[in-house]
């Protein structure tokens, strides 16, 4: 078996005493922190949810995200990890679709889950925090004894992630107990030495996204190191606690290492400790990496992932790297490892150039750019119930089954990889991916609105951010601030348009499609 909770079973038993969990000036020892995962697995029995049955983990990065997701596992369950910025409209589809049972919640967070009970599965509700009606505070929930771990095959799902595609409809993404073990080890081998029971990590990504929950939290549970969850990302205060604390290694997007060079008092940080830097999520400017690596004397590493990839596919290695690329194809246990090429639209492979990065300017992109497509034991079961959309996401060849990424790029005879542009609409802002749909569909919503196109436009703290283009209904009297209010209320906080512009029309094809090139081009 390989299942992720047998391997941390075995850290548990050479790390019992060394702390697991380092939050707000407490610790829990792996002994604890194991015997609090498996207090949840046997409550979790007690009412009635076990093997294959969904849990929804909806916090910010707490302990008990931690336990509650080694517990679920621990018990057979599938986590569903929800984004705690994420409101009742937003929370109601992830449960109904995935028919969660039970519920982990911060207690302010509660009524959004009693708003969608009625149409959901939910029958448990925990919540963290603080009392909230309608739910068990998760320390009374903990049951006095504690489960043994269900066995789970290497392809029963352990967790269920959602994504949207570019209809702006979320998907569940099944990702198996072989997926998520094998990229926690191969990630936890990137830096140099790999990571160490004697390292402290900066839990900063958010444990609902993919990248924080594998690359991070369960990189640290595998190694024996430490982890420290932080909530909220405040960048003073993050430093300090690198600084004070000695933190090793840290995981973070763009934005995060932009906000960390532009602190007025940048250059007063040492932050020697940190041995290993990565940056993921969205394109790393050129400018952020050097400056970081000028202030602080630690190379600054990109890599790149997907949700469906569990997320991590590709790294900069000490000794193998470039600056602008992804890196190279991510090697794991063994002699298993991802495959990687860059395909024309025949699925023909394309040309590699001898050397990158490349002049993009002098260069003729269309000859040497295609779809990044991945194969490995890292790439997800598929999307949950949507067959069209696994059709879509998957091509055979020669008995090999690729995952189309979305994404274009080139790559060069080492191995190196390039992203140059998204295929989709996708807009990535400060690490997050938002989907212009959605927003659409809720500003179609409004009485207001008449029409309405949403793009992603340069941000300089976040690389991207949400605009949206909108053509008032001719008795409206709402204002492009009363849009954004309305839009915030029902969307998390990075997903609502940050500008709105009232427009006479839209651009569009023909056919009717918005030309949404020809607004971000006037950008």
């Amino acid at each position: 078996m390989t299942n992720l909770v047998t391997t941390v079973a075995e850290t548990v038993e050479s790390n019992s005493d060394s702390p697991a969990i380092v939050y707000d000036g407490s610790e829990l020892t792996y002994e604890q922190f194991w015997t609090r995962a498996g207090q949840f697995a046997q409550a979790l029995e007690n009412n009635g949810i076990g093997e294959d049955d969904r849990v929804g983990i909806y916090l910010p990065n707490l302990p008990q995200f931690v336990t509650a997701f080694y517990g679920t596992l621990r018990a057979g369950g599938i986590v569903v990890p929800m984004n705690p910025q994420y409101k009742a409209r937003e929370i109601g589809h992830l449960l109904g679709d995935s028919g969660a049972k039970a519920v982990v919640s911060l207690a302010d967070n509660v009524p959004n889950v009693r708003d969608v009970l009625d149409d959901t599965d939910v029958e448990q509700v925990i919540s963290v925090g603080g009392d909230a009606e309608g739910a068990t505070a998760f320390e009374d929930f903990l049951a006095d004894e504690t489960k043994a771990i269900v066995d789970r095959a290497d392809d029963d799902v352990a967790v269920q992630p959602y994504t949207s595609g570019t209809t702006g409809t979320p998907k569940g993404v099944l990702l198996t107990h072989n997926n998520i073990r094998w990229t926690t080890e191969a990630n936890a081998d990137v830096p140099h030495g790999g990571f160490q029971a004697t390292d402290r990590l900066v839990g900063t990504l958010p444990l609902f996204h993919i990248y924080g929950m594998s690359v991070v939290m369960n990189g640290a549970m595998y190694s024996g190191g430490a982890y420290y969850p932080i909530p909220e990302w405040d960048a003073p205060t993050v430093m300090d606690l690198i600084e004070e604390e000695d933190l090793s290694i840290m995981f973070g997007v763009p934005a995060m290492f932009n906000d960390m060079i532009n602190q007025p008092d940048a250059a007063e940080y040492d932050l020697e400790a940190l041995r290993f830097v990565n940056s993921g999520g969205a394109s790393l400017p050129h400018e952020v990496l050097e400056r970081f690596e000028e202030l602080y004397g630690v190379e600054l590493y990109e890599g790149y992932g997907l949700t469906e990839t569990s997320p991590v596919t590709h790294a900069n290695h000490e000794g193998a790297r470039r600056k602008g690329s992804i890196g190279t194809p991510l090697d794991g246990p063994g002699d298993t490892s991802v495959e990687a090429k860059v395909v024309d639209d025949d699925f023909e492979t394309v040309p590699r150039v001898e050397e990158g990065p490349i002049d993009e300017e002098e260069a003729d992109l269309h000859e040497i750019t295609g779809e990044l497509v991945i194969s490995g034991p890292n790439v997800m079961q598929g999307y949950y119930e949507l067959p069209e959309a696994n059709e879509d996401a998957f091509t055979e060849e020669d008995g090999t089954t690729w995952f189309h990424t979305g994404d274009i790029c080139y790559w060069d005879e080492d191995d190196f990889f390039f992203v140059v542009d998204r295929e989709k609409h996708m807009i990535v802002t400060g690490g997050y991916n938002v989907y212009p749909r959605e927003v659409e569909e809720l500003l179609f919503e409004h009485e207001a609105v008449a029409d309405a196109a949403v793009v992603g436009v340069p941000d300089k703290r976040r690389g991207e951010t949400v605009k949206a283009l909108v053509v008032p209904t001719p008795d409206a009297d709402a204002t492009p601030e009363d849009l954004k209010q309305y839009c915030l209320e029902s969307l998390a906080e990075y997903k609502h348009p940050r500008e709105v512009e009232f427009v006479d029309e839209l651009p569009r094809t023909t056919t009717g499609k918005v030309q949404k090139f020809k607004i971000r081009d006037e950008e």
